[in-house]
């Protein structure tokens, strides 16, 4: 059996899917109807088909995430973060070097947010894979075309290898429809699924011919890499290196590039009208996730987080509520929200950004109410774990626990609270709190003050090597 080395890439914000996916909180990391979320179904399939455990590539914003799923799955992996995101070719190249450290393995490189209806269908895909990437091609996975899709990217098959395996003989970035009609007609073309297997050597000599800059940048980086409590660091040269994708660096211009056509119900996640198209629908073709009601509705999602959806003779919409914005679209243009979300980027609106509710290494916490000089947050530390020792300039905290028990540090006093207990803050006074009993511990915390933004914050002490001003607790 051949050695496999599952590479997952997650460090994408998936903008098309807001406003559930944000800056930081992206799609990958939202769950799904089934409980799961896109990620942690890609680590069930790289336990499935893989004969080492994963490298995951990501960046600063994701790392608790991902290390939170690979607990959630039973699983471990290498974590490399990047100190800025460059596209897939200089990601690839990291988890190449990476695999080059243990042994020159087939790497499967996989994007964390796609998704398999039929996943046991992809992994015969990969087993006819081995013996063109054991000889040296870069294989590409081509999902066989259902409709003329604007949205992604396509191949067209050149001359055949063996057992339906075919050279690539031209990449096509995102076509006009008109263009991606003829395709379909014609034949011989495949979408772009972005899921690569090659030998990492092969990989790293490719790119060094075409694309040297890049190698030479990822390489410095990886020999400067540092180990910070979990996770792989890099060195500074990594920021400086060219942004550019595996497709455009490396497979455009190789001959080695070949393609294996593949199913398995794959769809990318990568707008509402893909969710549409993979989740179960009513007697109206309706897609009805969380509170919803419809009256002579038809061929609509309607998802809500929430409040209530209710929807009165209307069809072909995705409506997609959360506690802070609410998302009307005809579901054909749902490719264009990411337009929304360049205008919420350039007026600076938290929307852009976060949830309410934000996720963090030691548990959750979510914004209930905020006012010029006033918020209140609902905030749950799971067993066993504490903020960081910190200070506000600008704001006094007063908290009160709902449930579970909390130790308090407040200047050089420590005290326990238990349910309907509370403590009051002072501004500019150092202080933590800390979960030591066995039930995730709930209380309310009430900021007042002049100033309320989440980078008024200065550690002192963090168990998550969390040392940067303006990361929340």
């Amino acid at each position: 059996m051949s050695e496999i080395q599952p590479v997952i890439l997650s460090g994408g914000a998936g903008t098309r899917l807001w406003p559930l996916s944000r800056t930081k909180y992206p799609k990958q990391f939202v769950k799904l109807s089934n409980g799961k979320t896109l990620f942690s179904e890609t680590l069930e399939r790289s336990a499935a088909i893989g004969t080492n455990d994963p490298i995951i590539i990501s960046n600063e914003k994701y790392r608790f995430y991902i290390q939170e799923s690979l607990i959630e799955e039973k699983q471990k992996g290498d974590i490399i973060l990047e100190p800025i995101g460059r596209n897939t070719a200089p990601a690839i190249a990291l988890a190449a070097f990476a695999t080059l450290e243990k042994s020159d393995a087939l790497m499967l490189v996989m994007p964390s947010d796609h998704r398999f209806l039929y996943p046991e269908d992809f992994y015969a895909s990969v087993s006819k894979a081995v013996s063109a990437a054991e000889k040296g091609y870069l294989v590409t996975f081509g999902v066989n075309p259902t409709s003329p899709k604007t949205g992604y990217g396509y191949i067209r098959r050149g001359d055949v290898l063996s057992d339906d395996i075919c050279k690539v003989s031209r990449f096509l970035e995102k076509p006009e429809k008109a263009t991606a009609e003829a395709m379909l007609k014609a034949g011989g073309h495949y979408w772009n699924s972005g899921i690569f297997f090659f030998k990492a050597s092969v990989y790293l000599k490719e790119l060094e011919k075409y694309a040297p800059t890049i190698y030479r940048g990822v390489a410095s980086a990886w020999n400067k890499r540092f180990r910070d409590l979990s996770f792989i660091r890099l060195g500074e040269s990594f920021s400086l290196c060219p942004s550019d994708s595996i497709d455009y660096a490396v497979l455009e211009h190789t001959d080695k590039a070949a393609v294996v056509p593949m199913d398995g119900g794959w769809n990318d996640m990568g707008s509402w009208e893909a969710f549409y198209e993979v989740s179960k629908k009513d007697s109206s073709d309706n897609v009805c996730v969380g509170s919803v009601m419809t009256e002579n509705t038809g061929n609509c999602y309607l998802r809500s987080s929430g409040r209530l959806i209710a929807t009165v003779g209307v069809s072909n919409l995705a409506v997609v509520e959360t506690k802070d914005a609410v998302l009307v679209a005809d579901r054909s243009r749902s490719q264009d929200v990411k337009k929304i979300v360049d205008q919420l980027k350039l007026e600076k609106r938290m929307e852009f950004d976060s949830h309410p509710l934000v996720y963090r290494p030691w548990g959750c916490y979510e914004t209930l109410v905020l006012s010029d000089r006033f918020q209140v947050k609902r905030i749950i530390v799971k067993s066993g774990q504490q903020n960081s020792l910190q200070m506000h300039y600008h704001r006094a905290e007063h908290w009160t626990v709902v449930s579970g028990t909390a130790e308090v540090t407040i200047g050089d006093s420590v005290k326990l609270l238990t349910e309907n207990e509370s403590i009051y803050v002072p501004l500019g006074i150092k202080h933590r709190i800390r979960n030591p009993g066995t039930i995730p511990l709930v209380f309310i915390e009430v900021q007042t003050g002049a100033y309320l933004g989440e980078d008024d914050i200065v550690r002192f002490q963090d168990n998550y090597g969390r040392a940067e001003a303006g990361e929340v607790k």
